[in-house]
């Protein structure tokens, strides 16, 4: 029997696998809104096969998007545009499941394909927050420090943003304290220089992601699992590293969160990141281990006999894939085949059967 390819149950959800489609930003929204791109591209990855798919990074607020094209979730409308992607993967048998973030810092940038360089008002961007007034990047706008009195308003955007993703239709929620956003900008000393309650120790550092995890784990409702995303390491020295994430998870798992989805990097331009096949893995391992919280691995997981080797020996509990899904769509439905796992194709593409 196929690891990969055994059931997981989270609370009261159970997914049919445990290939997760990691959330990647597609950058084809107009003021925040899914459209039919979104409808076609997350579907596919449902009817693909995953056990979970995860829409990519959703704005909780306008300033919080990475660009003007990012997704949103900061209204009703937005609730409204999403619900048909919902319903949709659910309907293939795959789990719902969407990420809430702010860009902080990050945000107000160019798609990708363009530039990636960051926008100004001109040119549609706008202005940027941050813990503090530390920008990402030579060239990178300085960012306003957020007062202290602002940060109640982050903790409810992100909790309305939570309620919108529950009537969407959404079962699982991520919080998005990774890649050097608003949350991580928080944790990492290298971002985060202020001298108040949310500055300094470690403790005061992640009050607020603390405060966010604790506010939609009340709105969302105990049925249904809540996972956060964290960056392992800055991969620079004096920076957030393994040993702060491992007692961070701690916290996290005290404060209802269900799976940590184990990512790393994103703070600074500059980071030397040796990146190769499951190059994270240890990091999801080690949190697993020593936080005693469920984990996804995530990077650089290609091939079906690397994925089955990592749920399969307790190296984390799921697999988090992106670009290999970008790449193949049918990923899990070929890997099942490789793997000798039993799996139904979608009845309208019975005919064709495994290649």
């Amino acid at each position: 029997m196929s690891k990969l390819f055994s059931r997981f149950k989270l609370r009261g959800v159970e997914f049919k696998n445990r290939i997760f489609v990691s959330p990647m930003c597609q950058y084809s929204a107009r003021d925040g809104m899914a459209d039919t791109w979104h409808l076609v591209h997350l579907g596919g990855r449902a009817v693909g096969g995953a056990g979970l798919v995860m829409v990519e990074a959703t704005a909780v607020a306008p300033e919080g998007r990475i660009s003007p094209h990012d997704l949103g979730l900061w209204s009703d409308r937005h609730a409204d545009a999403l619900a048909p992607v919902a319903k949709f993967i659910r309907e293939q048998d795959a789990v719902p499941a969407i990420q809430l973030s702010h860009a902080g810092r990050k945000a107000s940038t160019d798609v990708p394909w363009l530039s990636r360089s960051p926008l100004g008002p001109e040119n549609g961007g706008w202005p940027v927050v941050a813990p503090s007034a530390i920008p990402f990047a030579p060239g990178s706008p300085l960012p306003r420090e957020l007062a202290e009195a602002e940060l109640d308003g982050i903790v409810a955007q992100f909790a309305a943003a939570a309620r919108r993703a529950l009537a969407a239709g959404f079962e699982v929620a991520e919080i998005h304290m990774a890649h050097g956003y608003l949350l991580h900008q928080f944790l990492s000393p290298l971002a985060n220089r202020r001298t108040d309650a949310y500055g300094g120790s470690l403790e005061n550092r992640a009050r607020l992601p603390l405060r966010v995890a604790r506010a939609v784990r009340e709105v969302w409702p105990q049925a249904l699992p809540l996972f956060v995303r964290i960056s392992a390491t800055d991969w620079v020295e004096g920076g957030w590293d393994l040993a702060q994430s491992v007692q961070f998870c701690r916290w996290l798992k005290e404060a209802g969160i269900d799976l940590v989805d184990c990512s790393s990097g994103g703070l600074t331009p500059d980071a030397q990141i040796p990146a190769g096949p499951g190059f994270q893995t240890p990091f999801a391992t080690a949190i697993r281990q020593q936080a005693a919280i469920a984990v996804g691995a995530v990077g650089l997981i290609t091939a079906p006999e690397q994925a089955e080797q990592i749920v399969a020996t307790g190296l984390a509990d799921a697999v988090f894939l992106a670009r290999e899904l970008l790449r193949d769509p049918y990923w899990p439905l070929h890997a099942a085949r490789m793997l000798g796992a039993e799996v139904a194709w979608p009845p309208q593409y019975e005919r064709a059967g495994p290649a």
